[in-house]
Formats: C-alpha cells, structure tokens, sequence
C-alpha cells in the first residue's frame, strides 16, 4: 500500500475542497480532523515490520470529529478492521449516519457489521425447551411469550433489539438467551441454524466490524486459549473511548464465579433431565441438581452482606465456617460432574453442560485457593441478587502486550480524554505501551476561552469531608442554578451526596429537579432536554455519554474532585503495587485517575460550538492543595473565577 497514495485520499476527503465540504450538511474544515485521519491512514498503512505493530494513540477534544477520522481511513485501508467502542449510542451513531455516508460517497462496495455480546440474541435451544417448559414456568409471560413466538419466525438476526417493546430487564429474555458458559456449541441440535452461527459467517466476510469493548475484551481473553468468541481474525483494532479499556481488560482477563451462574446451571440441567431423562437416572440427576443449588445458596448466605466490592480475603477471614462451606460445595460439584460424565452416553448434549460444571469448579478453585497469586486481586461483589466472586489481574500491560499488540499490524487508541497534565504518560503506562508509541493531541475547536467560565468557591468555603461542606454544597448548587435558571446537569461522586442534595434542592428551587434512579436513563434525558429549565442530578455513568447540545445544558456543577473510593480492592491492590514498585500511589494513580474522570464530567457542557455556559467545581482543594493545580492545568482553557459575582456577569450578557 503506498502511503503518499492514501495519505492523497484522505486529503480529498477531509481537505477544506474535500468529499465532506461538499456533501455533508453544515460541515466546517477543521484542520485537526484532517491531521487525525492522517495518521490513523499512516498507523493503518503502515507495512509489516520485525512483528512489531503500529501503535497510535489520539486524543481528540470534542468537536474534532474523531469518528469520521478513524472511519474513512479504516475503511480505504483494505484492511479488516475491528472499531471498539465504549457506548452503545456511539455503535449506533456509527452504523445508522456514518457508515451509509462513507458507503454513499466513497466505497460502494464496504462492507459492515455490528457484532454484539451473545446474549443479545436469542438462543434457538433455550427458546425450544422455553416454548416445550409446563406453563407454569412463565406464568404471566403468555402474550410476551407468543409475540416472540411470531418473532422467532420472521427475524434474521435473532436480535433483541429488534423487541422494542421488551424491558431491559425481562426475566423471559434471560431464559431463552446464552451465555457463553450456557452454549452447547457445535453439540446443540439448533448448531445450523443458530443466529450466533450465521453471525460469525457473515463477521467472517465483513470489513469493519463494529463492537463494544465489552465483547473485544470477552473475545480476546478466549483467544489466549485458542478460543474464538465471535470476532473472526483482525488485522487492526482501533478503540474509541479508550479511557475505558483498562477497566474492561481487567474485567475480562480475570476469572469469576456468581451464585446465580451455578443456580443457573442446576436450574438447566434440571430442565432437560425433566424431558431426556427417565426413571433413577432422571430421579438422580435431579436430585444432585437441587443439592448443588442448595449448596450454592448457602455459600451466598455466608457471603450475604451490604451491597459494593469488598477484598475477599478481608471478608473470609471473618467467616469461620467459609472453609468448610467450599469443602461441602467442592463435594457437590465432584457428584455432580461425576453424574454428568455419566449422562453422555445419553447424548452428546450432556457434553455442554459439564464443560460448565468443570469450568465454574475449578474458577471457585482458583478464586479461594489458600495460596493466591501474588499479581491477582480477589474480590466480592455483593448485588442486589447475587454474589459474585472474582480474580482480576493487578496489572494487564503483560497480557495486552501478549495477546493484542503482537497479534495485530496497528492498534489505535483515541478518546476525548487520555492526557493528564497534558502528557499520555499514564495512559501509556497503563496499557503497557512502549514510550517510543506515536501520539497525537488534538484540542478541542471550541472557544472555551471566549464562551466559558469556570467557577470554583472562594476560600471560605468548606472542603469536602467536613460537616459543613455537606450543609453548603446543597445551597451553593442551588445558588448556581438560580442564577442559571435551571438548564443545569448536577454530578456527584457519590450516591448519598446526591441524595442529599435531592431532598433540598427538590423543595428549594422553583424548577423541576430530576434525579438519577427515578427513571430510566434515556427518559431522564428525554425530560431533561424537553424541558429547558429543568435539573438533572446523576452519579456515575452520568459522568460521560450525555450529549446535550443547546441551552438545555447550560451549567455543570460537580460537587467534588472524583477519586476513587480507596477502599474498593482494585483502587487498592493496584495503589499497594504502585507503593510496592516505589512510585507515589497518590501522584502516581489517584490524581491521574481522577483527572480523566473530571475532564470526562467537564466535557458535558461544550457539545457544539455554539454552545455556552458555566462549569463549577465545588471543591477549593483545587486552590488550596500542591495537586490542585495539576488538575487546573488538565481542563479546557475556561477563564477561572472564584467570585460568584462574575458568574452573575457571565450570565447578564445572555
């Protein structure tokens, strides 16, 4: 591939004359659009070297126009390339908008594919012993279960997004769905005419592949064992919201075991004994079944507690019986494989299901070995209706490095935010990037200089942790949402502080106050934009993926500096490893971390280049600690006040 060639391209494309001056609606040049789809062209063009791959990593400021930047040069690369995403809007904005324009106006012929997790389709084997169940498994679910009935006759692609009008949290779609653990594989007896199977067909043929990092990360770690999810064979990976990559790799380059996982197997085992079995081996099957789940349910009852992530070792060493409880399990599982082993002369089905048992025993193995491995971190997360418990690498540069970069010619890396103190130093740090990694920093074409202000609290009030910031916080909020009038999105670090903050606000203010938990996230959103003078008070997710351009979204307040709880046993195990290696945990970790969440929330206001509005920031740590200023440095060039009296100004020349 010449790369003065494709470099001509993308000038054509993206150049002030270029494809997109003429044909996209509103489109302005913005020159650095053009140099980020240069070098994705480059990174992408870049021809084999010594099993080294290109490496590239982009921040591009909101506005740039990042998407069609890594787009248009994936798709003249030639090249099979799997785009990454961290939202599911951002998939969706991909395959509906620019995709169709990319197809239109420059390759006719590309070819491209949304390939999501498993279970986000329907599974012909689960669904048949659904439809052949007693009735009274469903009970109440008769109309949804035969408007899927005359779905399952038209669909093509099994996809339950198609069901609309399906709940996000319907117990039926849970039953007639798979989890990877749950699929029989080429033994199902649905294997020809499975959805999951023609989807790997047609990802087989398919240039662009368009995926969550949910299920790049689930894939990849299969690949370390010679597995293959999904995803067929990849030349390049480019990954848009990258911030996110550490956190899902951890994730999935670990191991874990839930009490609903091994109810879930009994409860499947029970079903096709139920309908294959007859006679003492049905009655055996059965009953080593239910004893299984019992066991399990007890061992959720020792671990029973307050919902969050706790270090297990810290939870066990309390629990005197916990031993003895994994022996009695440990027992259950060898009886129950011991039957299922048996079970396959009766059919290759059998098969599946103890593959299951056999992988959830030995993760439960590893997981509370006596002598844990000294690079993992062992946790429990309680939830509202399990437990889980897990293993997850300290580190996972070791792993990326083995498994992604080594197998792939490039890999991109680009988000709005991956600079602290403006240096990638960090990000690259993290992912094990080697230092000579190209890198690229786009800011921002938004005037925030010109239609911005940043208000942070004089030196008499209160800092976060004390009594009195707790009592003030709620009213200077309300104080800048009066003098906004409304038009405000309220991010909080924690759920009790934006609770709190709630029940004043929602009989203080004289607009509607809307609050994160009441309704579904897009509803919220939809009652926010409609109405102009609401406020949105939100906690985590909030923090990123609201695009609300307009003067709907006219102020973001953020209560305090986002660092992580510390006692959360990754922020732990991996602050104890920085310790450990002689670096500064706080310097070194915390203080990145948290400044990516920040600029993340702060990136809420500016959506487009009219946009204007007020950012503020509760916390005078930013004035009155060493760090303070490092945080300042990090954020988009907002003039800084900390008199309340120029936030009236800002607002007076509205």
């Amino acid at each position: 591939m010449n790369e003065g060639s494709t470099l001509d391209e993308i000038r054509e494309v993206f150049g002030p004359e270029g494809i997109l001056a003429g044909q996209l609606p509103g489109y302005e040049f913005r020159e650095g659009q053009l140099k980020l789809a240069e070098a994705v062209m480059r990174s992408l063009s870049e021809p084999d070297g010594a099993g080294l791959p290109s490496l590239l990593v982009a921040e591009a400021g909101t506005g740039i126009g990042k998407t069609l930047a890594y787009l248009v040069p994936a798709a003249l690369s030639g090249r099979r390339v799997v785009i990454s995403t961290g939202t599911l809007n951002l998939q969706d904005q991909i395959l509906d908008k620019e995709i169709p324009f990319i197809k239109k106006h420059l390759l006719r012929d590309l070819t491209a594919l949304c390939v999501k997790g498993r279970q986000n389709y329907l599974c012909l084997y689960r669904w048949h012993q659904a439809v052949s169940a007693p009735q009274r498994k469903f009970f109440g679910l008769g109309d949804e279960m035969e408007a899927i009935s005359e779905w399952v006759a038209e669909t093509a692609s099994g996809d339950r997004a198609e069901l609309t009008w399906l709940a996000d949290d319907s117990p039926l779609w849970g039953a007639i769905s798979a989890t990877a653990s749950q699929c029989l594989g080429s033994d199902c007896p649905d294997w020809p005419v499975c959805f999951i199977t023609r989807l790997r067909r047609e990802a087989a043929k398919t240039r662009l592949l368009i995926v969550n990092h949910h299920l790049f990360f689930s894939d990849l770690a299969l690949r370390r064992f010679g597995n293959a999810e999904v995803l067929p064979r990849y030349e390049a990976v480019i990954f848009d919201e990258a911030h996110h990559i550490e956190e899902t790799a951890t994730r999935y380059f670990g191991i874990s075991v839930s009490h609903y996982q091994m109810v879930d197997l009994s409860r499947d085992i029970e079903k096709l004994a139920e309908t294959d079995l007859t006679g003492l081996t049905r009655e055996k099957t059965l009953q080593l079944a239910r004893a299984f789940a019992s066991g399990a349910d007890r061992l959720a009852t020792v671990l029973a507690g307050r919902t969050g992530r706790f270090d297990l070792g810290e939870i066990v060493d309390r629990l005197p019986g916990w031993r003895g409880e994994l022996t009695e399990l440990d027992i259950l599982f060898n009886s129950l494989t011991e039957q299922l082993a048996n079970l396959l002369v009766s059919g290759e089905v059998w098969d599946g299901f103890l593959g299951r048992c056999r992988e959830l025993q030995t993760a439960l193995q590893k997981i509370t070995a006596e002598a844990p491995d000294s690079s993992m971190i062992y946790w429990l997360e309680r939830r509202e209706r399990t437990v889980v418990l897990s293993a997850s690498p300290i580190r996972v540069a070791d792993e990326l490095q083995k498994f992604l970069y080594s197998q792939v010619r490039a890999a991109v890396f680009t988000s709005a935010t991956l600079t602290t103190a403006n240096k990638f130093d960090f990000f690259m740090e993290r992912l094990g990037l080697p230092p000579d990694t190209d890198t690229l920093a786009l800011p921002t074409p938004f005037d925030y200089q010109g239609r911005t202000i940043l208000y942070v609290p004089d030196r008499n009030f209160p800092a976060p942790g004390t009594e009195s910031f707790n009592e003030q916080a709620p009213q200077m909020i309300s104080r800048l949402v009066r003098s906004s009038n409304g038009r405000a999105l309220v991010l909080f670090t924690s759920l009790t502080g934006m609770r709190d903050a709630y029940e004043f606000l929602n009989h203080d203010l004289p607009f509607p106050v809307l609050m994160q938990g009441t309704a579904p996230r897009s509803v919220l959103l939809d009652q926010f934009c409609t109405d102009v003078h609401s406020v949105l008070l939100a906690v985590a997710s909030f923090w990123e993926g609201v695009d609300v351009p307009g003067e709907a979204l006219s102020c973001v307040i953020i209560d305090k500096l986002p660092f992580e709880v510390p006692s959360d046993p990754v922020v732990k195990a991996r602050v104890d490893r920085v310790r450990e290696e002689g670096g500064n945990p706080f310097f070194d970790y915390q203080v990145p971390r948290a400044i990516l969440a920040l600029r993340q929330g702060v990136g809420r206001l500016m959506r487009s280049a009219t946009d204007r509005g007020v950012l503020a920031i509760l916390d005078v740590r930013l004035f009155t600690k060493g760090y303070g200023r490092t945080f300042l440095n990090s954020l988009p060039s907002s003039p800084v006040t900390r008199d309340f009296a120029e936030v009236e100004k800002f607002w007076s020349a509205d």
